[in-house]
């Protein structure tokens, strides 16, 4: 399995010199599976990058699934170029605690005066699948959805193929429980043991006093998900807008300090944009 980020960046694009290192481009993934499907999970602004690159490659065929609809996670989709070829051919996963929000939200994305080419203008073939079980299968990969906690609900994922499981739990607070949301319990039994885990952090422990119930988690709550859960590589996800490359650079910092001083082992970084990692 492969994986690479082309967006870390929460709530709103970034730019300028204090966002070199990590970037500025909101929520996108890409994993490329051992039976060579393309998965594509969220449309921030890093997958206008990911669009060109696909279409360079002359790669048309791409699986989406979404963690949820708020405007940092789809205000991309406007700009992936394969939307306006007749060539491409995209399959929309949605998940039972999504419902139909993905089909509404990516139409009201594209109507006047939001952006001025209609969602029915697209001729890229889009299809919405039926919402999957429990546990739901593309390609070698498998994917098994849970629910976030967060405001308006949304899906946290657990990727598998070949015995290796990447999870990725990007706006999921757990220092509270949101309607829907579970728990902190479950978060952890839900990462145990996987080989990479991605997960929010977006706020410092100072900052969380006047964030909570905003839907985003504690940098020290990630790292002690982390390490209760046995997972062997620790992504900080969802940088908060203002973070300077500086300032996270500090954050990674300190879990290190905190990893070694417990005499723990695990890898713990910031995901940057462009960041690859393979299972």
């Amino acid at each position: 399995m492969y994986i690479k980020c082309w967006g870390s960046r929460g709530s709103i694009p970034v730019s300028g010199v204090d966002y070199i290192k990590y970037e500025g481009d909101t929520t996108c993934l890409e994993i490329r599976t051992k039976s060579d499907d393309i998965i594509i999970v969220d449309a921030g602004t890093g997958i206008r990058r990911l669009g060109n690159k696909l279409i360079e490659e002359k790669r048309y065929k791409y699986n989406f699934i979404f963690t949820h609809a708020h405007w940092d996670h789809l205000m991309g989709f406007p700009f992936f170029k394969p939307l306006y070829s007749k060539r491409a051919e995209l399959k929309v996963h949605s998940c039972s605690s999504q419902n139909q929000f993905v089909e509404t939200a990516l139409s009201r994305l594209l109507t006047p005066p939001n952006f001025p080419i209609r969602y029915s203008d697209l001729t890229a073939k889009i299809t919405y699948l039926e919402a999957c079980s429990a546990v739901f299968e593309i390609g070698s990969a498998t994917i098994t959805p849970i629910p976030i906690s967060h405001p308006n609900n949304g899906s946290g994922y657990k990727f598998t193929e070949d015995g290796k499981s990447f999870v990725f739990l990007t706006d999921n607070e757990l220092g509270f429980v949101h309607p829907g949301g579970l728990s902190y319990k479950d978060y952890m039994e839900f990462s145990a043991g996987a080989d990479l885990l991605i997960h929010d952090a977006e706020y410092t422990p100072e900052e969380y006093k006047t964030t909570i119930e905003w839907g985003h988690s504690v940098y020290t709550d990630a790292l002690d998900l982390a390490l209760e859960a046995g997972v062997s590589q620790l992504g900080l996800f969802h940088l908060n807008q203002e973070r300077t490359d500086q300032q996270i650079d500090q954050i990674v910092e300190t879990c290190s300090r905190s990893i070694t001083e417990k005499g723990k082992n695990l890898e713990c970084f910031a995901v940057a944009c462009d960041r690859t990692f393979t299972l």
